[in-house]
């Protein structure tokens, strides 16, 4: 599939269920990891730029699949970091909170995941203009708090984030999540030059959750 550059972060979320983030120690094994991924069927790919060479990173793998991956940069901070992703290929912003990063994002028209935690910061973020609500860190509500997070804001599209386990793939979707966003526990130590096949085997599992 290729994706057009009008395409919405938020139709892919809902119809994939599943964000891949990759940050790493090691550049190429960051890339080895994004195109492991790829080639897993996972096409949703977060790059944070907290990553070593995280924007090489970027560059490398939009050259690598062209219009087969929507690719995104993760942890953008300052206006500067998303005008770096945007020329190195990102078609998507994700951040850890408002901030410049998120207005710049918004502002150069790319579909923005901001993250917060709070009643007040998710209706913050909506307003905004976030394109989805990165739920984070996840694990210190887990499903349940997500599930009351919606009550008051039932129209917000939720992305829980951080340390969303395989196992915990479903309660979060059937919570009501759009879709999970999940790091270490899918790449593992993969991004830091580790195992390629456990990645896979791993990356299988989570597709596997994310299917009804």
């Amino acid at each position: 599939m290729e994706f057009p550059e009008t395409v919405r972060l938020l139709e892919l979320l809902r119809e994939r269920r599943l964000l891949a983030i990759v940050r790493g120690r090691d550049p190429e094994g960051s890339f080895r990891t994004a195109c492991a991924l790829v080639e897993e069927g996972i096409d949703v790919l977060e790059v944070s730029l907290t990553g070593t060479g995280a924007l090489d990173v970027i560059a490398r793998v939009r050259a690598e699949f062209g219009g087969a991956v929507f690719l995104g940069a993760g942890t953008v901070l300052t206006a500067a970091d998303a005008d770096a992703a945007a020329s190195a290929g990102a078609g998507f912003a994700v951040t850890p909170a408002m901030g410049d990063g998120t207005a710049r994002a918004i502002e150069l028209g790319l579909p923005t995941l901001i993250g917060a935690m709070t009643p007040t910061e998710v209706w913050n973020a909506t307003t905004a203009g976030a394109t989805a609500v990165k739920v984070f860190p996840a694990s210190a509500g887990g499903p349940g708090y997500l599930s009351a997070l919606l009550d008051p804001f039932p129209g917000v599209p939720l992305v829980p984030v951080g340390g969303v386990r395989a196992d915990q793939v479903r309660p979060y979707l059937d919570a009501g999540a759009v879709a999970v966003g999940v790091g270490s526990p899918l790449v593992g130590d993969a991004p830091h030059g580790g195992d390629l096949a456990a990645l896979r085997e791993r990356a299988r599992g989570f597709l596997k959750a994310v299917r009804p």
